[in-house]
């Protein structure tokens, strides 16, 4: 799971442009909005998408389910390899 975990964090950095900061920097377990890496609605658009082209799995932001995968992380990686193709 730790290489999908860095896969994650190298594909967030790629797509949204995260030039100063490395996947060291990305902690797996902290929030990815607001309080944590800081990313808004717009990145959440840009990393769904990044993520459905990588792996052939469709996040949406839209409903409450979605939002807890987009949480952290981990919880992405939980919600890609259960999910993906």
């Amino acid at each position: 799971m730790k290489e999908l975990y860095d896969e994650i964090k190298q594909l967030i950095i790629d797509s949204l442009n995260l030039e100063d900061i490395g996947i060291e920097d990305i902690e797996t377990e902290a929030p990815l909005f607001v309080d944590g890496l800081g990313l808004d609605s717009i990145d959440a658009l840009e990393l769904g998408m990044a993520i459905k082209q990588k792996y052939g799995v469709t996040l949406s932001a839209d409903n409450e389910e979605m939002k807890k995968c987009f949480y952290s992380v981990e919880t992405l990686a939980k919600y890609i390899s259960e999910h993906k193709e």
